[in-house]
């Protein structure tokens, strides 16, 4: 039978026929309908029923319940009836016990999960791969990447077969972890096992290579994409240019970033030209962050202390002073307030610019940070044996970051 409603008629026709012991099982056979047909609200409905009739309810009437709510893709629910068994006097058994891993993976309650299957383990349950799956993500977010590993090798252990969602999560979690070699090797191992890699694959595989900074891996994975016809988001897009400022692949991060102008799926965003600003700064290319800069606010972006930092990182390197006494004057104009690094640029911009024009650096500096401000005019202004100099120094530093004090 697969109707709820043909279901209940049937059900309310035998209730008046047998005897209390035989209306359990055909309340649990009903159970089992609603379940078929993913209808857990009715099924929630019939349990309150049965209750009210005083007909117990039993493991079955549980676990067909619980069941109901998984496949509503509910693991709320799922965690919810599995903790009002004991309410009914109703003892899980391991294979309901191995079904909870999943859930309470799913609602976040990570400690009862990894407690659930440290004792499946010791126990032997029979776990499937869903729970594999959630202690494999469970062990990824909180950054036990070897737990990632070792909780895969059980599951082939024990003779279950990963499948595509499992592999995606094994790779999306070793990827945080930086462990390039580990994601190539989880790769070759699911195209030998015959699963076609999916937008899911290629996402996690990209992930790790940028964040291992892996460029040619990466590159050849974005290529791939791009032949199967895959849309990449912005999160990805902004991965890979990111990726591209750390090993200076400039000419991919132009191609990238023109490939993304003309998507139909994604524009680039604030996060996109401040990293391709970032690019063009760190090679001293200037007139293509200015350009790109400019093109940013055209867009709508505003100007922010990261992306006008950049900017005077390159003027500083091809010795435009006067273009970084204008960035200094758009930083003040905006009200913008310098963060740390900014500061510890803004530091080194001084050591190369005339004395004569260090004032707006200093109020640059003093308005992020106005201990450090003072520092800096007594460095320029006072004997460094002064007391009243060492005593402010030695009062700032330890109180500042790595950033200020290397420059």
């Amino acid at each position: 039978m697969s109707n709820p409603q043909t279901a209940r008629i049937v059900l309310r026709f035998f209730l008046g026929t047998y005897s209390l012991s035989w209306k359990l099982v055909l309340y649990n056979v009903t159970l089992k309908v609603f379940r078929k047909c993913k209808v857990l609200n009715s099924a929630e409905e019939l349990f309150d029923e049965m209750v009210m009739r005083g007909v117990a309810p039993d493991l079955v009437t549980f676990s067909t319940i619980i069941a109901c709510a998984r496949m509503c893709s509910a693991p709320g629910k799922s965690v919810a009836w599995f903790e009002r068994m004991l309410e009914f006097g109703v003892q899980p058994d391991d294979a309901m016990f191995a079904v909870m891993i999943d859930a309470y993976g799913r609602v976040g309650n990570v400690d009862m999960a990894l407690k659930l299957y440290e004792r499946a383990k010791i126990e032997n349950w029979r776990i499937g791969v869903a729970a594999f799956t959630t202690v494999i993500r469970i062990n990824g977010t909180i950054g036990n990447f070897s737990g990632c590993l070792n909780v895969f090798r059980d599951m082939k252990a024990h003779g279950i077969k990963p499948n595509l969602g499992c592999y995606n999560t094994l790779l999306d979690a070793i990827a945080r972890a930086k462990l390039h070699w580990e994601v190539r090797s989880i790769h070759q191992e699911m195209l030998r096992s015959g699963l076609k890699p999916g937008w899911a694959t290629h996402a996690a595989l990209l992930r790790a290579y940028c964040k291992a900074r892996c460029g040619d891996a990466a590159m050849n994975v974005y290529r791939d994409m791009k032949v199967n016809r895959m849309v990449l988001n912005n999160g990805l897009y902004n991965t890979l240019l990111s990726m591209c400022a750390d090993v200076g692949f400039v000419d991919e991060a132009v191609a990238i970033f023109e490939e993304m102008k003309r998507s139909k799926d994604c524009q680039p965003d604030s996060r996109t030209f401040s990293t391709l600003i970032t690019i063009f700064s760190k090679y001293e290319k200037v007139s293509e962050a200015e350009a790109t800069l400019e093109e940013m606010l055209d867009a709508g972006f505003e100007n922010d202390i990261y992306v006008l930092t950049n900017l005077i990182q390159c003027y500083r390197k091809s010795n435009l002073v006067n273009d970084v006494v204008r960035t200094l004057d758009i930083i003040m104009d905006l009200n913008i307030a310098p963060n740390e690094r900014s500061c510890s640029c803004l530091l080194k911009v001084m050591t190369h610019t005339p004395r004569e024009k260090h004032d707006k650096a200093i109020r640059c500096i003093a308005k992020a940070n106005p201990k450090l401000g003072k520092l800096v005019k007594l460095v320029m202004k006072a004997d460094r044996e002064d007391e009243c100099f060492k005593n402010e120094a030695s009062e700032l530093f330890a109180h500042v970051g790595n950033d200020v004090r290397k420059a």
